[in-house]
């Protein structure tokens, strides 16, 4: 039975997209995987090579945009379904059961089942947590190149005394969650 692993990265910053990011691992399984923010940057860059190379996965995107229109918990659903569908249409496969770190589920057509703490205990959602981590964190490193001000390659958009600070002195970006209260605290002076 094919079984997928879900997780997603990047809920809580200020800044940048929710990446989520769906596994199904190779038959024969994968040492070393752990909850991605138990693990060194060396080890998950490793580990996501890895799994890139021996597994099936696919990643989904839920911009800005979104996050603002939606809300943070409907745009990180919509990344994890955009994920499992990337998957299912990269690999020509349908998984049996999705796994979901978390308390909630997608609306979506599959079987699945949410996990609290499932990136510590289920395999396929600690390679997932790897991936989803992986990739947001490359995307905030490539939007630091256009925004230097905001460290966003230090921290990831999330909303550190750096962040802050160059949040009120050059004001938010293109790329800075408005629904999000510190955001919009400053949008409105």
């Amino acid at each position: 039975m094919m079984i997928a692993g879900v997780d997603e990265a990047g809920r809580g910053p200020l800044a940048g997209p929710v990446v989520a990011a769906a596994v199904i691992l190779c038959p024969e399984g994968m040492e070393g995987l752990a909850d991605s923010k138990k693990l060194t940057a060396l080890r998950r860059a490793q580990l996501e090579r890895e799994i890139k190379w021996r597994c099936s996965w696919g990643v989904g995107v839920a911009s800005v945009e979104e996050i603002d229109e939606i809300n943070i918990l409907q745009a990180s659903m919509l990344a994890m379904t955009r994920a499992v569908d990337a998957l299912c249409a990269s690999y020509a496969c349908d998984p049996a059961m999705v796994l979901v770190d978390g308390n909630r589920l997608p609306k979506w057509r599959w079987s699945a089942r949410a996990i609290v703490g499932g990136d510590a205990l289920e395999p396929c959602i600690s390679a997932a947590s790897i991936i989803a981590k992986e990739h947001r964190d490359a995307m905030m490193k490539d939007a630091a190149l256009a925004h230097p001000h905001y460290g966003w390659d230090r921290n990831k958009g999330y909303g550190t005394r750096d962040h802050m600070e160059a949040l009120r002195q050059h004001g938010p970006t293109p790329l800075h969650r408005r629904s999000f209260a510190p955001v919009a605290q400053l949008v409105m002076l």
